[in-house]
């Protein structure tokens, strides 16, 4: 799994990962395990699993550290 922190939340039930890399990785709350959306905070490191979703590169199974 990859690890990342978390960059930005919105009112919307999404985020974006700050992968370390120049491409931050989308997540919605739809992907979390072990976490309701609402506990997440920006500059929370999290891990996740690289996936696809039907707009492009997503993060999947997304749980704090």
């Amino acid at each position: 799994m990859a690890e990342g922190t978390i960059k930005r939340l919105t009112d919307k039930g999404f985020g974006f990962i700050d992968t370390g890399t120049d491409k931050d990785m989308f997540f919605h709350m739809s992907n979390l395990e072990g976490v309701r959306y609402e506990e997440l905070h920006e500059g929370q490191r999290v891990s996740y699993t690289p996936g696809e979703g039907p707009k492009g590169p997503r993060a999947e199974n997304v749980k704090p550290v």
